[in-house]
């Protein structure tokens, strides 16, 4: 034989991790209807009971799946709580499943807030998703919690016809795909823990986009919401497509590398509410004005009554179009509280909708602002500009043309009208430009409003199209109830606590460089490597059998091929399984895996799954001390060798190498063709 496969690389710590003789907290806080706690780890704990309270009232036990293990540390998050005042109580759990009620420790009291719940998505319309709106799941309501692990092997069970018969449906995206049937409007949640790449899921139904929710026919009623769990979750190489849907929620996750569009809502939904994301990079598409992926929200082909709030767009390049040319009425859009992080434009392109813009951070725009064609109605409303090249434009008129309309930077399509009040402008750059009606009455980039009420006199048209504003703002029949926060307070308030993005603002962190990111447009080669190269640092659910941590039983496809890793010295020990994966998501892996290069037996355990070292495999991973690697190949007719971080190394005859690395990130890559 001439190789036997690999099974095992794991890390031995140099210095054993040091576990706390009792429970204490290390951190608990509030944010939008859910709340959080960390704490540090217990000698003699395998898992941990945690439970949460209002402090009037007594204690309910968190799902499992909310409480994950971080390497030095645990976290739980409660979701779905009302407005008011709580507190946590963890309690370690032995490993014969008894609570050690001796070392329990209660947290002190956080603040939860209610979301705003402001926008065209809400009006009219109550609970949007899953939720109410008190911030709690609706009656009946269904939860799925999903991991790398899982999204290919989590069950649902669907109402699938008429007569009520139900069937259960195995991976993501065939329970959302089950559902399109029409016959199953449960409530249902689906919870993402830690980062889920475009290969965990089971398929995408999308082509262009990748994760499908589809209703059956035009508006139809999905109460879905798709929400993050924490401040970590991420899904990376894909986004997520809407059609034919009226009641779907989408919060507190980020978004990388998506296929073409981060979220689009594509023909046909209602009532949809998009918030509290983190949008970055897409892939580099075709096209020229496509390096940073096409657009990062688009809401288009008379999807209608949606807002998008609480999001943050980091160096987006097309940030969101709203409006294709098949609309069929005003339909109604809202943006408030979004956090413009530098991307460049299109905040938002609209055409034809009727839009209300307010209370949003532009925070050094390169490109320009708000853009308005084809006969769309614009009101914007008390935002704050930091540096924003152009922060409003009517097509084909005032700062849109030079010399003459064959000129028009911006667009050439017809005009859409713009209404403005209350907005500042703040450090203004040398391009700085805006004309308003008392300007130009003529060719000018806004009507810029005296006060809030005012109506727009029907007297002033789009040069092109002649289109007049149809004054929706001041018509309390197609108007929402909303409050608006004072322009100059919106910085702070969009990058606080309860501020756009994530909750805590997320696991990423990066910071711009104004003197050259509030001009430029370029791709930010430091920011995209950044998020190719991001890595979970969750462990897992505590106490998870399934495998979501992978150190489980290894369910796989369902083949009987996994078998149980023993237990070694160390803290990151990982073999591959028969789903095509490393049984520990501590690592990122890049790669293809085989089953027919024999077996290897260790520690009385065999395996018969192996990672091919190619010249495209790469095994990421980063440590926060010094440590040693283990790795393990198969035999060969020579000493297998590998580079570690680009230096080659060789193992023993036995085909086993041992490396001592030093606390930071660290990438496997092929020396030789061989088996790990």
């Amino acid at each position: 034989m001439k190789f036997k496969t690999l099974l095992l690389f794991a890390f031995a710590l140099l210095m054993p991790m040091a576990l706390s003789a009792a429970t204490s907290i290390k951190e608990v806080g509030g944010w939008f209807e859910s709340g959080y706690v960390t704490w540090n780890l217990v000698e003699g704990a395998s898992t941990y009971s945690v439970y949460c309270k209002s402090v009037d009232g007594s204690y309910s036990k968190l799902d499992a799946e909310l409480v994950r293990n971080y390497g030095d540390y645990g976290r739980a998050d409660v979701i779905g709580v009302k407005a008011g005042t709580y507190q946590f109580k963890i309690v370690p759990v032995d490993e014969e499943g008894t609570e050690m009620t001796g070392q329990a420790v209660e947290s002190s009291t956080f603040e939860v807030k209610a979301h705003d719940r402001a926008g065209f998505a809400h009006f009219n319309y109550s609970g949007v998703g899953a939720y109410k709106d008190d911030g709690t799941l609706k009656d009946n309501a269904k939860v799925l919690y999903v991991t790398s692990k899982t999204a290919k092997t989590v069950t649902c069970p669907v109402v699938t016809d008429n007569k009520g018969k139900v069937e259960t449906f195995t991976g993501l995206q065939t329970i959302i795909d089950a559902r399109q049937k029409g016959y199953d409007t449960t409530p249902l949640v689906i919870r993402i823990i830690g980062l889920i790449e475009a290969n965990d899921m089971d398929h995408f139904s999308s082509s262009a986009e990748g994760l499908q929710i589809k209703g059956k026919n035009a508006n139809s009623e999905m109460n879905i919401t798709l929400e993050g769990v924490g401040n970590d979750a991420t899904i990376r190489g894909f986004g997520i497509l809407l059609r034919n849907c009226k009641s779907v929620e989408i919060r507190n996750f980020a978004v990388m590398l998506c296929m073409d569009d981060c979220i689009s809502l594509d023909t046909d939904n209602s009532n949809c509410w998009v918030h509290n994301i983190d949008f970055f990079y897409g892939k580099t598409g075709s096209a020229s004005d496509q390096a940073k992926g096409d657009g990062s929200l688009d809401c288009k082909a008379d999807s209608k009554y949606m807002t998008f709030s609480y999001n943050r767009f980091w160096d987006s390049g097309k940030m969101a179009l709203c409006g294709m040319t098949s609309e069929t009425g005003e339909n109604f859009i809202s943006y408030h509280h979004n956090w413009f992080d530098h991307s460049d434009s299109r905040h938002p392109r609209v055409r034809t909708m009727t839009v209300h813009v307010y209370n949003n951070y532009f925070d050094g725009i390169s490109k320009y602002g708000v853009g308005a064609t084809t006969g769309s109605n614009v009101f914007v409303e008390s935002n704050y500009f930091r540096n924003t090249n152009k922060p409003m434009m009517i097509s084909l008129q005032g700062t849109d043309i030079v010399n003459g309309e064959k000129n028009a930077t911006f667009s050439g399509e017809t005009g859409g009208m713009i209404k403005a009040y209350g907005n500042v402008y703040a450090e203004k750059s040398s391009n700085f430009k805006l004309v308003t009606h008392k300007q130009s009455a003529t060719s000018f980039d806004c009507y810029e409003a005296e006060t809030r009420d005012e109506v727009v006199p029907a007297s002033y048209v789009t040069l092109s199209g002649g289109t007049s504003y149809n004054n929706f703002d001041t018509d309390k029949s197609k108007m929402y109830t909303y409050a608006v926060d004072v322009a100059t307070d919106i910085p702070g308030i969009v990058s606080g606590q309860y501020g756009a993005g994530r909750m805590q603002h997320g696991d990423f962190k990066w910071s711009f460089d104004n003197a050259v990111d509030d001009a430029s447009s370029a791709v930010n080669t430091a920011l995209k490597s950044a998020i190719t190269n991001y890595t979970s640092q969750l462990v897992g659910v505590f106490g998870d059998t399934s495998g979501g941590d992978g150190d489980g039983d290894g369910d796989g496809d369902g083949d009987g091929d996994d078998k149980p890793v023993p237990p070694v010295d160390g803290d990151y020990s990982c073999y591959f399984t028969a789903d095509k994966k490393p049984s520990n998501d501590f690592y990122t892996v890049t790669g293809n895996y085989s089953k027919d290069k024999g077996s290897v037996t260790v520690n009385g355990t065999e395996y018969d799954w192996c990672l091919k070292m190619e010249s495209a495999t790469s095994v990421k991973f980063t440590i926060e001390e010094e440590m040693t690697l283990t790795l393990v190949f198969g035999k060969a007719d020579k000493t297998p060798n590998i580079k570690i971080d680009g230096t080659k190394v060789a193992s023993d005859s036995d085909g086993i190498l041992t490396y001592k690395l030093a606390a930071g990130s660290h990438e496997l890559t092929k020396a030789d063709s061989h088996n790990l």
